[in-house]
């Protein structure tokens, strides 16, 4: 009999371990860290449980630990909304968006251009129309190297130190009304894999904050 008759065996008859309980204490294995140690078959199966709960004790810790940033976040994007619903002008609402942005977030490099500014008399320069299409074909943040120029000159003279950015799109009733644009000197701070949600809020709540001074 091979060992793979044996494991087909005790697979195939899962009561006889129990009808023959005495083995759990007779037959000795290998000590899982220390291999020239014989333990019992019990002593191993205890060895294997606290393997599983200390997994499961890290993965608990992991997601308390997310639980506790997501609180953060949303305790941010929060005040924001506040205070946007406090602003009654385009200076109340990009004096909030940047507060909140640097202060709150620690964004140190942030940029708000709006369509409705860009036909105001004595406003910004209008964006590019190669960057307005980019922006306007965006279905959620862009996160990554700043590769644009233009953009970058949207930061000043901060702008050579930019080496990741986030350019969110924002949109009202279907319509685009303008992009929100982040900057960090850190060039993990936004990277092409992370996670959108919290920027696609705060780009959600910033449009429609653009909406209501335009109204």
């Amino acid at each position: 009999m091979n060992p793979e008759d044996v494991a087909r065996y005790l697979r195939d008859n899962p009561d006889f371990l129990n009808e023959h309980g005495e083995l759990f204490t007779r037959l000795t294995v290998p000590h899982p860290r220390h291999g020239g140690q014989a333990i019992s078959l019990a002593e191993r199966q205890l060895h294997a449980l606290r393997d599983k709960i200390g997994l499961l004790e890290q993965k608990l810790s992991e997601l308390i630990r997310f639980g506790e940033e997501n609180d953060d976040i949303s305790e941010k994007v929060h005040r924001l909304a506040v205070a946007l619903l406090e602003a009654h002008s385009l200076d109340g609402v990009r004096h909030a968006v940047f507060s909140s942005l640097q202060e709150d977030f620690s964004v140190p490099h942030v940029a708000l251009r709006t369509w409705l500014e860009e036909a105001a008399e004595g406003g910004p320069a209008p964006v590019g129309e190669a960057v307005r299409r980019h922006v306007e074909g965006l279905r959620h943040a862009y996160c990554g190297v700043p590769d644009n120029i233009e953009v970058l000159g949207w930061f000043g003279e901060a702008a050579p130190h930019v080496r990741s950015m986030a350019m969110i799109p924002l949109n009202h009733g279907g319509e685009p009304v303008g992009v929100l644009a982040l900057g960090s000197a850190e060039t993990e701070r936004f990277y092409p894999e992370m996670g959108t949600l919290y920027l696609g809020r705060i780009g959600d709540l910033v449009a429609a904050a653009l909406a209501c001074t335009s109204a």
